[in-house]
């Protein structure tokens, strides 16, 4: 047997609270820049003069980048320290947005786009320094914290562009607020982020990374113009087909590789299996909520027979703003819940609001308060999730693998959010009514009924992970479980069995 002596940490202090809003507000540019885009890509066709087709490659060209270079970047981040790549992080995403400010060209704002792509490896990083450098007892809380602004940040983003870009304004106008939180950001944690040598051995897998990176590329591709391309069409199908061959092929490589990129063992793990189906699950039921409410409330009643004919501005502000506002309060008290009930049960309470809120979008929204709740229910059922979903990640992973595994994490997520998205704007564009000019209003109950049953699978799992946890005789998930002996068996000492 090995025995650990535990070390004390380096002499460098760390004061939770700044530490935390930097790498919250790094996290925010994330959902900001994801999301400020959604509501002004008609303007984009317009004043690029660019097809509706070419102008959607605008949020393509972002979830594209993210696919590849998330792994990395949480792989880089256990092998190389977190502070670095998220500095270089940082700086990348700076440069895209200036990059979307000054350009005119649709092919320069792909490239700004791209380079905005990289701040998906934000939060995986994040949700590793957080584990390194806090005690047991505030992890859970700031966990909280950084993971619900994905979801505010989203918020903000979709705000933001209804203040700045509403009415046919200029569309790069709401890319300042981006730049401006990035590069506080980029400021902050240049002064708070601790030198800290890697938690990790070995090397990237640059191979399995590329494999992964065009599995990745070739099933997110459909699913964001699965809608222009016919999702009959050969493009869609051959992409899908070469999708599963090649991300098969790549777990075989993985098998083979002395360094994996990601542990197959891991992603077969059970205990990571919850999160990345949850992930998934909560991705879906994130962006049918904003598309579904948006699109509903700015509908000219007098025409369509629903709808309040809000514009862009007032949609954000009053049916989505609520909800972000909840969610910031609420981030401190799910991350308490956690600690204090486990990450499963908080995210089965999470999910079943998620479900209330989507069964009154799909059968309740004559009233402009009702969808005002909805959108509340909804949105306050990701910010929950989004809480307990790094506690089951880290709880299920060595802390050597925190980034990769977050990483993958947050990949399950974007797929989500790509699937949620297509499958809201196929469904209304399907129900399109030729005499109205707008979609029917069945395509808002069906829209509802899919993130409701999103929410439904996402309690499901949660339910699947709490009878396995039952069975194996451990009555309390905790964020930290298996730390100290995963770093027991690797020799190493533990910055949370230094504390204690």
């Amino acid at each position: 047997m090995i025995d650990v002596v535990p070390r004390p940490r380096e002499s460098t202090a760390v004061r939770p609270g700044p530490l935390v809003l930097a790498l919250a507000l790094g996290v925010t540019s994330l959902s900001l820049l994801q999301s400020l885009v959604v509501p002004v890509l008609g303007i984009i066709e317009e004043q690029l003069d660019v097809s509706p087709g070419a102008a959607g490659w605008v949020l393509t060209a972002n979830l594209l980048a993210a696919a590849v270079l998330t792994p990395v970047l949480g792989r880089l981040g256990d092998l190389r320290g977190e502070r670095p790549v998220i500095l270089a992080i940082l700086v990348a995403v700076a440069l895209g947005t200036l990059l979307a400010i000054v350009t005119t060209s649709l092919p320069l704002l792909l490239v700004g786009r791209i380079l905005q792509g990289a701040s998906y490896g934000l939060f995986p990083l994040s949700i590793s320094v957080l584990r390194r450098e806090l005690p047991e007892a505030r992890l859970s809380v700031a966990m909280s914290i950084v993971s619900s602004t994905l979801a505010v940040g989203g918020v903000a983003g979709l705000v933001a562009t209804g203040l700045l870009a509403g009415d046919g304004q200029d569309y790069r106008r709401p890319f300042w607020i981006g730049l401006g939180i990035t590069l506080l950001a980029l400021a902050l944690a240049a002064a708070v982020l601790p030198h800290r040598p890697s938690s990790a051995s070995g090397r990237v897998d640059w191979w399995g990374a590329l494999v992964l990176g065009v599995g990745l590329v070739l099933l997110l591709l459909p699913l964001s113009q699965g809608d222009a391309w016919g999702w009959a069409s050969p493009a869609v199908v051959g992409c899908l087909v070469a999708a599963v061959l090649v991300l098969a092929g790549w777990v075989v490589l993985q098998r083979r590789t002395e360094h994996p990129l990601v542990r197959p063992a891991m992603l077969a793990d059970r205990r990571t299996v919850v999160p990345n189906v949850a992930g998934l699950m909560t991705g879906i039921a994130l962006f049918a909520s904003f598309l579904a409410v948006l699109q509903y409330v700015q509908a000219p009643p007098e025409v369509t027979g629903y709808g309040f004919g809000a514009s862009v501005l007032e949609a954000s502000v009053v049916y989505l703003l609520p909800g972000g506002i909840a969610g910031i309060l609420l981030a401190p008290v799910a991350g308490k819940v956690v600690t204090t009930l486990g990450a499963l049960p908080t995210l089965l309470a999470g999910a079943a609001s998620g479900v209330t809120g989507f069964l009154l979008l799909a059968f309740l929204r004559g009233e402009p308060w009702l969808v005002i709740v909805a959108g509340l229910l909804t949105q306050l059922s990701v910010t929950v999730a989004y809480a307990a979903l790094p506690a089951l990640v880290v709880q299920a992973v060595r802390e050597d693998e925190t980034g990769v595994a977050n990483a993958v994490n947050s990949i399950a997520r974007s797929v989500g959010q790509a699937l949620g998205s297509t499958l809201a704007v196929t469904l209304i564009a399907a129900s399109f009514d030729p005499a109205t000019g707008f979609p029917r209003a069945s395509a808002y109950t069906d829209v509802g009924l899919i993130g409701a049953l999103a929410s439904l699978a996402v309690m499901a799992v949660a339910v699947v992970g709490m009878v396995a946890d039952r069975r194996g005789g451990r009555r309390r998930p905790d964020p930290l479980a298996g730390v100290e002996e995963a770093t027991a068996r690797a020799g190493e000492w533990s910055p949370v069995s230094g504390i204690r």
